[in-house]
């Protein structure tokens, strides 16, 4: 069985490891992971087997009228089984928004054309020689 909880500071390390796995380098620094996780408006639900986190969402929030996905990740192991769905629905029910945005990663359109939404073409900006 599958349990949704908030986050809290003793799951910073191991839910900074599973990005990290996912190759998420942007979580190795402890201090920016914490800042990212906590931030105001910051929602962070995380899925838990038995005492095990095998994914957790991000997802920034004005209260009122836009929400937006930061990152979303399940373990591998564990894809398939409604967890990334169950993740995004408790986080959107959680931020008082009217519509969630997000850039999806290739490979991952099919599982957000699974709920009711609208596409857009979208952009990532760096500051100036950070782009990766």
């Amino acid at each position: 069985m599958i349990d949704y909880r908030d986050f809290d500071a003793d799951l910073l390390s191991p839910l900074a490891e599973m990005a990290i796995a996912e190759g998420w380098d942007s979580f190795r620094n402890p201090g920016t992971a914490k800042k990212a996780f906590t931030s105001p408006g910051c929602i962070v639900v995380v899925a838990f087997e038995g005492d095990k986190p095998v994914g957790f969402i991000q997802m920034q929030t004005d209260l009122g009228i836009h929400a937006h996905i930061s990152n979303i990740l399940v373990l591998a192991a564990c894809r398939g089984r409604g967890i990334g769905r169950r993740l995004v629905e408790f986080a959107f029910d959680r931020s008082g928004a009217k519509y969630v945005d997000l850039v999806s990663t290739e490979g991952s359109d099919d599982f957000y054309r699974a709920f009711e939404h609208q596409e857009f073409p979208g952009f990532r900006i760096y500051p100036r020689g950070k782009g990766q």
